[in-house]
């Protein structure tokens, strides 16, 4: 089994950058897919982003995409979410989530993923 412990959440002013961590522990970190998702209140929770197991290959929703970059450090065992030009439409609860590779779901569902981290809020004003 794996675990999420996710930290960086936090307010910032639309315009700034946060960086999203998610450290794992159990098993082997690379051989996991992972991705980060998000929900705000009253919405459903909506696919933000998606890192192949080697780092290769990266997924975005429309909405993010030149402004949010998923990266991984598999020595570090940490998935992270980089998040520059924020707009208060990025408030949400950040969750990420790990999925085995094996699993031939599309990587927007969160039907692909089998861990998922507790969340951390962030709250961007305007």
């Amino acid at each position: 089994q794996v675990q999420l412990v996710e930290s960086g959440g936090g307010l910032v002013q639309a315009g700034g950058s946060l960086r999203l961590s998610c450290a794992a522990s159990g098993r082997a970190f690379s051989n996991y897919v992972m991705g980060w998702f998000r929900q705000a209140p009253g919405n459903e929770r909506e696919f933000v982003a998606h890192i192949s197991w080697s780092g290769s290959n990266t997924y975005y929703v429309d909405s993010v995409k030149g402004r949010f970059t998923i990266s991984r450090d598999n020595a570090k065992r940490t998935v992270y979410l980089q998040m520059n030009s924020l707009k208060p439409e990025d408030t949400a609860v950040y969750y990420c989530a790990a999925g085995v590779l094996s699993k031939r779901n599309p990587y927007y569902s969160d039907s692909r993923y089998d861990y998922w981290g507790q969340g951390t809020q962030v709250t961007v004003s305007s």
